[in-house]
């Protein structure tokens, strides 16, 4: 893979073919801010909050605002991410995220870093702390579920299974509820029953301790597609670990006995 050279910030910094921006920004250690964001997904470019400002040398004065998280660094490139058109911009984005969310302490702490406090526009009748990121949507795509979509437009779009019905592509891993930036995806587990997205799941339990351990439904699941034995999931995470430092120190003992 071949190293390109850009400038940010006046600062000459090296990065890969292939890179997108903002991983090369928070590389350097710059706070970019980005609501929808997430390593473990594809970039959205929905929030438009890491959004930069790009010139070149050869642009003779013309410049351009790009969203940093979809943009791929190019020989030459060079950036200003905290510009004063940057961050009028920002503040403008906070503010109608303010009129949306006033009750988001997220967005509450990310426009008050950019000095907006009280949103200068009507807020909805009835806000929630969905900020619609995508970033629950696209991890349940890529856990291969889908159980979940962004639905309806303009005031009335929300992240929803089909129908607002309990979802059968749901497995209830939880995936969508850990990663939700803001807590807006409920779940409940009580005794060895999950409840999440309107649909309730059996806990399996650990064969040794009794402790839970994933839903019966996530279980089978992988099995199926991962090709992962039943026999795995009689046990959780932790009697894996103690079952390996086990076994591992047995075969410590048993090469110190061969060695003497």
């Amino acid at each position: 893979m071949s190293t390109v050279t850009i400038t940010v910030n006046g600062k000459i910094v090296r990065a890969q073919t292939g890179e997108y921006l903002l991983g090369v920004l928070r590389r350097e250690k710059i706070d970019i801010p980005a609501l929808c964001h997430h390593e473990a997904v594809e970039p959205y470019g929905g929030c438009r909050l890491c959004t930069v400002e790009v010139t070149k040398a050869e642009w003779k004065g013309w410049s351009d605002h790009v969203v940093s998280c979809l943009y791929p660094v190019a020989d030459g490139l060079i950036v200003q991410t905290h510009s004063a058109k940057v961050i009028e911009l920002r503040r403008t984005l906070l503010d109608l995220y303010l009129a949306r969310h006033p009750q988001t302490k997220l967005i509450q702490d990310m426009a008050a870093d950019y000095g907006v406090t009280q949103t200068s526009y009507q807020t909805v009748p009835e806000p929630n702390n969905c900020i619609l990121c995508g970033i629950c949507v696209r991890i349940c795509d890529r856990m291969g579920f889908s159980a979940i979509s962004a639905v309806n437009r303009g005031h009335g779009r929300e992240i929803a299974p089909p129908l607002n019905e309990a979802p059968p592509d749901c497995v209830g891993c939880l995936a969508c509820a850990l990663n939700c930036p803001t807590g807006y995806i409920k779940y409940e587990d009580a005794g060895f029953k999950r409840t999440i997205w309107k649909r309730e799941f059996e806990i399996l339990r650990d064969a040794k301790t009794g402790a839970p351990t994933i839903t019966k439904e996530f279980s089978e699941y992988l099995v199926k597609n991962r090709a992962i034995p039943q026999e795995y999931f009689k046990f959780n995470d932790e009697s894996h670990r103690k079952d390996t430092a086990v076994n591992m120190g047995k075969i410590v003992q048993w090469n110190r006995e061969v060695s003497s």
